[in-house]
């Protein structure tokens, strides 16, 4: 049984599971994105897509970011309440039971571990919240501004982040389309990271 995210449950401790990036500057900025050129790594956004969270290991990515975002505002018991709050699958945030004894376990290692900013993937593209494009007018700012850069497997990794960040199913016909270039191409570029990578981030979807 799939259960609905309770998102507004956050909302109402005012929990922030959402940060665009501090210290890094973006190379330009237009009314709907910002576009760093070397990427940055200081960009989350938790639950923006009705993909869950399908692993102990993607959990407790999770529960580092909103305790890294949150350690400031909330007490280490807050922390606790959120985080089992967020590991119910009733909530509908992850798509497993986790029993007590592992989820009690999980959070006191992020409570000894959190403080530092978690490892996150790097984004060049990032649209502004109520930008009002639709998602083939973001897949062609994708296009356009993955057109600026020679294709490499860099370029194939942020496309398939933008993707997956629009909670699209990554497909090298996809890739293909938004790179300007043919499958076989795309292929040929499809390392062994990159393949894992791509059914990782499907799984999310």
């Amino acid at each position: 049984m799939s259960y609905p995210r309770k998102i507004q449950w956050l909302n109402d401790k005012r929990i922030y599971y959402r940060q665009d990036p501090i210290n890094d500057k973006p190379t330009f900025s237009t009314d709907t994105y910002d576009y760093y050129e070397n990427g940055t790594h200081e960009y989350y956004n938790l639950f923006n897509t009705k993909s869950k969270i399908t692993t102990y290991k993607s959990l407790k990515w999770h529960l580092l970011v909103l305790y890294y975002l949150n350690m400031d505002n909330i007490i280490n018991s807050d922390f606790v309440t959120v985080a089992r709050f967020v590991a119910n699958k009733e909530n509908g945030f992850v798509t497993f039971f986790i029993s007590n004894k592992i989820l009690e376990d999980m959070i006191g290692d992020v409570l000894m571990q959190g403080g530092d900013p978690p490892k996150n993937r790097a984004r060049k593209i990032i649209f502004k919240d109520y930008n009002g494009l639709s998602f083939n007018e973001k897949m062609k700012v994708v296009g356009q501004l993955s057109g600026r850069q020679k294709l490499d497997k860099e370029s194939i990794y942020q496309t398939m982040l933008d993707l997956n960040e629009f909670g699209k199913p990554i497909t090298n016909s996809r890739l293909a389309g938004l790179l300007d270039c043919s499958v076989r191409t795309i292929q040929r570029h499809m390392c062994a990271d990159l393949k894992r990578e791509k059914e990782i981030l499907n799984e999310e979807v």
